[in-house]
């Protein structure tokens, strides 16, 4: 085991303390650079107005335990909010901001919220009336009807932070909302010692490759766990600079990487799909000091890594978790005799694992099996949800629903969801693996495989595919996308229908969504 140790004992520490830390000790070094505003934030003006943002929640009537909601795109505005919310003792939780009405109405109302921080057109089309918890809205950048500014929360207040009224590890620091892949999304209690302890196994001894000077591009969306506590605290944490995209533009990322002298990325698949593209078309640029990227939330294909290092010199480092495990369990390593990119990596420090295949038994090396865990990441349950968080939560062990194969180095590989695994003959199909061999395809841009109910087989995977700009959809492709596969993987995993389409449906941190694929066929 390489990992052993954390960054610091993560007892009794709240995730505010660790960046208010950060904001004292470097107060005139870069925290935030906003690109959608242009604004360039000190630590110093950072720590500044977390506290006076927090005043002016409490000032507004924000009590400790109370939730506090946020409906933010990534901007300054949202890190701030998070971090305020928390200092004044209240449970941040998150929202998409693409969600719907429907949507937003539903998490504000399971959650309880009392507070709202939001802009002016998201609330276009969106009723707030009728939820009964809901005390005050404030926007951002736009006002809208019966809301405050922003700005009247940044007053000076008298207000006095208070004391905790829970331990660090009962205290809630976060409640995201996981969408999992049936009936409506759960929120997971987050602990501030799950928040910092996963914070402190990730910049931990050999943890991860982030440090002080590190200045980190972030398009990634903050409110989901990959970009709240993979990238926001970690960097505040460590007192680098963090650069915030409001959402992913290949364009917007190869001029930022350059003006701001960013040394890494964390990303998605989709998007290190979108960058070979743009190397391809001699608009990656050349002059950038990007070292690493990091790749997660969802399976990476090999070929997708080796691709994107031969066209920009910049090394993946592959990993894995869950917004239940805040989220990272597993992350692989940059040093050449430990680089596997294909790899999730090995298990994060303190973070015991078991592959467990279909008979309740331990794997054997090699073998596929569900991965089990627990470490001090692991959430405290789902909000309201005790007979969901019974199935989860097992004997303190926490049951993924993903299969893994470990080898004999421990390292470990994502075979697939265990929920979405195809069966075809009785043999399994694990739509990740032909989606990885797709990709290899020269006409392939983008493709998402499921299974559809067959009489004779059980069921038969299905292929549906984004082809590259002059590639031609017709049944001479259809065959030849299905004999690609055929002359790569056993016979049975071959698809048996391809279906073109203009784009795969999938969530803000780039899992491609199944049900909506299969609503198709039915």
């Amino acid at each position: 085991m390489l990992r052993t140790q954390l960054y610091a004992d993560p007892h009794g520490r709240f995730v505010h303390e660790l960046v208010l830390d950060s904001c004292r000790r470097f107060p005139r070094k870069t925290a935030i650079v906003d690109s959608s505003c242009g604004r360039r934030i000190t630590y110093g003006e950072y720590g500044d107005m977390v506290e006076n943002l927090a005043r002016g929640f409490i000032a507004a009537g924000l009590k400790p335990g109370e939730v506090f909601a946020i409906f933010l795109a990534n901007s300054w505005e949202f890190c701030a909010a998070y971090h305020a919310a928390t200092l004044a003792g209240a449970t941040p939780t998150l929202l998409n901001p693409t969600y719907r009405e429907r949507e937003v109405r539903y998490q504000l109302e399971n959650s309880g919220a009392v507070m709202l921080l939001t802009d002016g057109p998201s609330l276009e089309g969106v009723s707030l009336s009728g939820l009964p918890n809901l005390r005050r809205v404030f926007t951002a950048r736009q006002t809208a009807a019966g809301t405050d500014p922003i700005a009247s929360l940044l007053q000076p207040a008298l207000a006095v932070f208070p004391r905790p009224s829970q331990p660090s590890d009962q205290a809630l620091g976060a409640l995201p909302y996981s969408s999992g892949t049936t009936g409506l999304p759960k929120g997971v209690m987050l602990s501030h010692y799950n928040l910092v302890s996963n914070v402190f196994q990730f910049i931990g001894p050999n943890g991860t490759q982030i440090c002080h000077d590190s200045v980190v591009c972030c398009f990634l969306p903050l409110y989901h766990i990959y970009g709240l506590n993979v990238v926001l605290n970690p960097v505040l944490t460590l007192g680098a600079t963090l650069v915030l995209m409001p959402r992913f533009n290949a364009q917007q990322f190869c001029s930022l990487i350059v003006e701001e002298g960013v040394t890494m990325a964390p990303t998605v698949p989709p998007a290190l799909n979108a960058l070979c593209q743009a190397a391809e078309a001699g608009q990656f640029p050349k002059n950038h000091r990007v070292q690493w990227v990091k790749s997660g939330a969802a399976p990476l294909a090999p070929e997708l890594a080796r691709r994107f290092t031969s066209l920009t010199g910049i090394l993946v480092c592959q990993g894995y978790g869950m917004t239940e495990a805040s989220p990272v369990t597993h992350i692989g390593f940059l040093e050449p005799e430990l680089y596997r990119p294909e790899s999730i990596g090995q298990p994060m420090a303190q973070t015991d694992c078991r592959v467990v295949d279909d008979q309740g038994n331990e794997a054997a090396l090699g073998q596929p099996g569900e991965l089990v865990m627990r470490g001090p990441q692991f959430m405290l349950g789902y909000w309201k949800e005790p007979q969901a968080t019974a199935a989860a939560l097992r004997d303190g062990w926490f049951w993924s629903g993903d299969v893994v194969t470990r080898d004999a180095e421990d390292f470990y590989y994502v075979v697939d969801r265990r929920k979405e695994m195809i069966k075809y003959k009785g043999f399994p199909v694990a739509p990740a693996e032909v989606e990885s061999v797709l990709l290899e395809h020269p006409a392939v841009r983008d493709c998402g495989v499921v299974g559809r109910a067959d009489s004779a087989a059980g069921e038969i995977p299905v292929a549906f595919v984004v082809l590259r700009e002059g590639s031609v959809a017709s049944d001479k492709m259809k065959d030849e996308l299905s004999g690609f596969v055929a002359d790569r993987l056993t016979h049975y995993k071959q698809p048996r229908v391809v279906c073109f389409v203009d784009a795969i449906p999938k969530t803000a941190s780039g899992k491609i969504l199944r049900r909506e694929l299969r609503k198709t066929l039915t």
